[in-house]
């Protein structure tokens, strides 16, 4: 049986069915394809000698100006996306433990070599910093934008305070005020706002798993899941058959429920947690760990709108004229940071003035409630909210003040589940092989399209108008639209800790995952949608809408009938959506099948099967990968 490509790993995990050629083998093939055709003398990121002598070669290269290595960061972070999606697109029983860990640490040497690339270049401008001088301050005053980063850089070669304790650059709505102590220092301040979030650890790809076992007649499911908290709960319980987590986080109780069907090799799990411990140290999760005070749980919270790096830096001598001749003094010292608050002893218990700052927010991204401000501690690896007060929030000019302690990397932090759980969602066939997939939140509307093996971002839509206009009406993977959405911070893809901080309506496995894949296989002539009856059904069975749909515009009400299936099971039943209570009684003049194609097709029209049947494997496929990315069975 030949395989469609892998379903999402965001949620509950990959979903794949058995195959006669390896994925990770044609999907390199294919990569490699599209590199010799793009052939721009990039490297193949997924080969190591490349990748290495690509960085080995640049890292030999000094003295380049900030315009080159912007351009150069932009490959950079096309070779960080290819191998991102080689990590999230390749079924994770193909995707050996070793090719993990030199796909993540080739990320992490490119970054770290991109952030050192701009520090030389950083360096190299601020050499000559008097030849940037502004006309009326008479101090330095530069700001490079370009599609991946904001660069401003400001010099202070006046040491004037009128003109260097509140400074504001116009051109990007950013400023801070300056300590006079500072203000009055050979000192420049950088902000590079990188819109990309480079700082935060990398997670883990999670490699262990449930297995939910299907009817004989049906090919075996495999389901990923980070298994490592249930098993510690069950080993509690000793019990085996089921499992049910429960968690009360900020008011909120969250659950998740599994039905084992199968029994775990104790053995082979230990196997499976001893290779997950010999990981590389820099590549972490905060899973398992306890949070600490003022640290950001990255499972609940999430960076959006990339990195703001704030530094002081010290001003290098500048160049003189004297007598014809232009003599500067040489610093063989590389970039230096100038410390604030001062390293003294003398001064350890001593209170300076706060540093005021100033942030213009993307365009590119949505904030659907006052950010929380977050600082890098590189020490420990994570971010904290202490040492920065007096936020204030501008929503509709997009911008966000606060003060610091001292200068620090930020960024602005959201709470990843506020669009969980959705209050309704639709899948709409809408012509030969295209659908419009919706789903509708408490802060937002997200109408998606696939057509074919691709998707396509309709609208994001918020208090009535139009959002993210740069992400709509482009053609893309389902993986790459799904990473754009979580980019812009319109995240309907929970994952594998959503349930601790959503109220979830927990299903089996079972049933949750073979009915996406069911309703992917018919979704090319029939249209699905929430029902409120999911909720009383029990976690061994997903209720639903169906209607048969041949044309392009909405399903009336009248024509919408309410199905049940548990993975084994499918029947329709009697009620209705505006019934006074929930039953599963059957409807008249039918009876249970073992498929969800078996039942509709009962009431189908000839058509609407052999549309059906002439559907594109891989437009089932994306329908799949963004029914179990968004888990609207458990999540709505």
């Amino acid at each position: 049986m030949l395989r469609t490509q892998a379903l999402s790993t965001l949620g509950i995990g990959r979903v794949f069915v058995p195959k006669t050629f390896g994925f990770t083998f044609l999907l390199k093939k294919s990569l490699q394809w599209e590199h010799y055709m793009q052939c721009d003398g990039s490297p193949d990121p997924a080969v190591p000698q490349e990748i290495n002598t690509f960085m080995s070669l640049w890292q030999e290269n000094k003295n380049e100006d900030i315009e080159f290595v912007i351009k150069k960061g932009n490959q950079v972070l096309n070779l960080i996306e290819k191998l991102n999606f080689l990590l999230l697109d390749t079924p994770p029983n193909e995707l050996m433990e070793k090719v993990i860990i030199q796909y993540q640490e080739s990320i992490l040497e490119l970054q770290s070599l991109l952030h050192q690339k701009y520090n030389e270049a950083t360096e190299h401008l601020l050499k000559k910093a008097s030849t940037f001088a502004d006309s009326d301050s008479g101090n330095m005053d530069v700001v490079i934008k370009d599609k991946n980063i904001t660069f401003c850089i400001w010099g202070n070669l006046k040491k004037n305070a009128r003109y260097s304790t509140k400074v504001n650059l116009f051109q990007i709505k950013n400023g801070f005020d300056l300590p006079k102590t500072v203000a009055t220092s050979d000192v420049a301040v950088r902000i590079l706002h990188t819109h990309y979030d480079h700082i935060s650890p990398l997670q883990l790809i999670p490699n262990l798993h449930l297995k939910v076992q299907a009817p004989e007649s049906k090919p075996e499911l495999t389901v990923l899941y980070d298994m490592k908290e249930e098993k510690e709960e069950e080993q509690k319980s000793g019990e085996d058959s089921n499992l049910v987590i429960e968690k009360e986080s900020d008011g909120r109780k969250s659950a998740i429920s599994f039905k084992d069907s199968t029994k775990i090799d104790p053995g082979e799990n230990e196997k499976l947690e001893e290779e997950s411990e010999k990981k590389s140290e820099n590549v972490s999760t905060i899973s398992g760990e306890i949070i600490g005070e003022n640290v950001v749980d990255l499972h609940q919270f999430t960076p959006v709108g990339g990195v703001y790096l704030i530094d002081a830096l010290k001003l290098p001598p500048q160049a003189k004229q004297i007598k014809g001749w232009t003599m500067v003094e040489l610093l063989d010292v590389g970039l230096e940071t100038y410390p604030y608050p001062p390293e003294s002893e003398e001064t350890e218990d001593a209170t300076y003035p706060r540093i005021g700052v100033t942030l213009r927010l993307l365009d590119s991204v949505i904030f659907f409630e006052e950010p929380m401000v977050a600082r890098w501690d590189s020490a420990g690896k994570q971010w904290r909210t202490d040492g920065i007060s007096d936020i204030k929030y501008k929503m509709k000019e997009k911008q966000i003040s606060f003060e610091m302690d001292a200068f620090y990397t930020i960024t602005l932090i959201q709470d990843a589940h506020l669009n969980m759980p959705y209050q309704s969602w639709e899948l709409r066939p809408n012509g030969t092989d295209e659908l419009l997939f919706t789903v509708v939140t408490a802060f937002a509307e997200v109408l998606m399209q696939i057509k074919g093996n691709q998707c396509m971002l309709s609208s994001v839509i918020v208090d009535g108008s139009e959002q993210l206009s740069h992400l709509t009406g482009k053609w893309t993977s389902p993986i790459d639209l799904i990473i754009a959405l979580k980019k812009a911070g319109v995240n309907i893809f929970p994952s594998d800790y959503s349930y601790k901080y959503v109220c979830v309506n927990k299903k089996t496995p079972l049933a949750e995952v073979t009915t996406y894949q069911q309703m992917a296989l018919v979704a090319s002539a029939f249209a699905f949608s929430w029902s409120k009856w999911n909720l009383a059904s029990g976690q061994d069975q997903v209720v639903f809408k169906v209607s048969e749909h041949l044309k392009t515009d909405a399903v009336k009400d009248e024509d919408w009938s309410l199905y049940m299936f548990n993975g084994q099971r499918a029947q329709r039943l009697r009620i209705s959506e505006t019934s006074e209570a929930f039953s599963e009684d059957l409807a008249e003049n039918t009876e249970f099948h073992s498929t969800l194609y078996h039942l509709i097709k009962d009431f189908a029209s000839e058509e609407a099967i052999e549309k059906v049947k002439k559907a594109s494997c891989l437009f089932i496929d994306a329908i799949s990968q963004l029914l179990i990315a968004t888990r609207v069975l458990t999540y709505s």
